[in-house]
């Protein structure tokens, strides 16, 4: 799998956003963060960024932490195949500095990574889980 970060590893339309916000199948909130995962299908995962100026007031900041948080996706997106990930930022976030954002990053993907429910499961409960829908 590519370690990259192209466009097919990111959420881009607003039904895509949609679909993970209306039924997540995985959650991990943290300290100023919150991150909602949907099953996605397909053979790598996908990651959208919620910063908005309510939560962090300067644009270098949010910049910054988007690109700190893309960067420990990216090194950490093997563990996390077969998500939608959208990171929702709440104040205080852009007061972290990037040492602390990487370590706390790590530690919420593992998180996710360990809550993701089996494929066998998913078969028995029914759930369809079209990144389209």
């Amino acid at each position: 799998m590519s370690r990259g970060f192209g466009r097919e590893k990111r959420l881009l339309t607003p039904r895509q956003f949609k679909a993970v916000f209306d039924s997540p199948s995985g959650k991990a909130p943290g300290k100023s963060v919150l991150l909602l995962a949907r099953n996605n299908e397909l053979d790598h995962s996908r990651l959208g960024l919620v910063i908005g100026k309510k939560s962090v007031k300067l644009s270098v900041e949010r910049n910054r932490l988007k690109r700190q948080i893309r960067e420990s996706f990216r090194l950490n997106q093997d563990n996390l195949v077969g998500w939608d990930i959208v990171v929702v930022a709440r104040k205080g976030l852009g007061d972290l500095q990037n040492a602390e954002l990487a370590q706390q990053f790590g530690k919420l993907w593992k998180r996710l990574a360990r809550s993701k429910p089996t494929q066998q499961a998913n078969a028995q409960t029914g759930v369809n889980d079209d990144p389209h829908a």
